[in-house]
């Protein structure tokens, strides 16, 4: 049986947690192995409406769940969550959850530097969620992060809160801002530390043991491919590997072992925050698949931007994701149209081009060549198998596949975990 890595394939917002909810079920372990809580995912179980971001989605079917080194972790946004699932009757103890004790961690300074560069930034915004991501991933590579190790270890405590306030200070001073004071800083970080560290692991080690015991392993993104640090829309990204091979250096095991990659991908497109996207609709339409789709982001609440499928870059996200199948969600929201259209190609400076480029001046100026397709106009909500599909709902899928040049593993037809048609179970591929 294979191991299964999730990621998105577009910008975010594609699925991701109903499909991992859905296999998280024949999973034995679960792990988060990148972003932080920027991420949003929406669970919806016999009717109850879970919201996680920082928790790996195995935890609210009491799967062992991990949070991986490549996660960095607001330890007062994880103690939140878990209090909030609690009372929701998900009960997550130390038994059940497991932190990377070398995860980076998100400070109070984090979020405010985030907020204040965003405000700074005026109409340049870049559209972060303002919670401290960013910051924390910059420590982290300019290595002077607090990890999770940390927290047991007042002098380390000490020595990096120092190092920190060294760079950030000058940062706030910059900006005209007031100071972090150090004292006040270490204080908070220290009435934290004993309510974190019980969750504290090897991770590394405990997923060897799970490859040795040939345990099924779900790694779960966040984000999407076009929000990749290197392979999206920079600068107008996340500041970590969205796509699949972070699954093996974001939980501490060797590529061999992630095994089939599951793109999750809208059966249209979505966008949150700033950026390029060159199939957006900004008519009644747009507007439509807003509304039907309840296109809200599940962490800001902010409306999401749609447009047609855009078959160029979710093409481009398999290739440099290594997707080996995808989950094809939201079908039925397209329900009501009599016309559809695909993005097949761009054209940029009068010349047809079949990827998107690289350069944030072409990424602007790319403008869709669109296939049109006729709509099946009729309900696909709830189908649970091809035969419950019209022909035309068929055809759209059969002709995506064909451009992205990646099978549909999965079909989902609304947030219900039991409306999946499955083509093929990633588990026994």
């Amino acid at each position: 049986m294979a191991n299964v890595a999730v990621v998105g394939a577009q910008w975010g917002d594609e699925g991701k947690g109903k499909i991992v909810d859905w296999l998280s079920e024949r999973a034995d372990m679960v792990v988060r192995f990148q972003g932080g809580h920027n991420a949003g995912h929406t669970l919806v179980i016999d009717g109850k409406t879970y919201k996680l971001s920082l928790l790996p989605s195995g935890v609210v079917r009491g799967k062992p769940s991990i949070i991986g080194n490549g996660v960095v972790v607001d330890p007062w946004a994880l103690l939140d969550e878990i209090k909030r699932v609690g009372d929701q009757g998900i009960e997550i103890t130390p038994k059940v959850l497991k932190l990377a004790d070398n995860a980076a961690l998100i400070l109070p300074l984090h979020r405010r530097l985030d907020q204040a560069r965003e405000t700074a930034a005026g109409s340049g915004q870049i559209g972060t969620t303002g919670r401290g991501i960013g910051p924390a991933y910059e420590d982290k590579v300019a290595r002077r992060a607090l990890r999770v190790c940390d927290l047991a270890d007042d002098a380390t405590i000490a020595y990096k809160v120092e190092r920190m306030l060294a760079h950030h200070n000058a940062l706030y001073r910059g900006m005209g801002q007031p100071e972090v004071n150090g004292a006040e800083l270490i204080a908070q970080i220290k009435e934290i530390a004993p309510k974190i560290l019980p969750y504290a692991a090897p991770v590394w080690e405990i997923m060897a043991d799970a490859r040795r015991d040939r345990s099924r392993i779900l790694f779960e993104g966040a984000q999407g491919a076009m929000l990749d640090v290197d392979h999206g829309t920079y600068p107008y990204v996340t500041s970590s590997n969205t796509v699949s091979g972070q699954a093996a250096a974001g939980s501490g095991i060797g590529p061999g072992a992630v095994g089939y990659v599951l793109g999750i991908t809208k059966a249209y497109t979505t966008r949150v925050g700033s950026g390029p996207f060159p199939t957006e609709l900004t008519d009644s339409i747009g507007q439509l698949l807003g509304e039907r789709g309840h296109e809200f982001g599940t962490v800001t609440g902010r409306k999401r931007r749609c447009g047609w499928f855009d078959a160029v870059m979710v093409r481009q996200a398999t290739k440099v994701g290594g997707i080996t199948g995808i989950a094809l969600t939201k079908l039925d929201v397209l329900d009501t149209l009599t016309e559809l259209k695909v993005c097949v190609a761009y054209e940029l400076n009068g010349a047809r081009i079949n990827r998107f480029p690289s350069g944030m001046g072409q990424q602007a100026a790319v403008k869709p060549i669109f296939e049109t397709m006729t709509g099946w106009n009729c309900s696909t909500r709830g189908a649970r198998s091809w035969a419950q599909l019209p022909a035309e709902a068929i055809k759209y899928i059969r002709r995506i596949e064909e451009l992205i040049e990646t099978p549909v593993a999965l079909l989902s037809t609304s947030p219900e975990r039991d409306d999946t048609i499955l083509v093929r179970d990633p588990f026994l591929d």
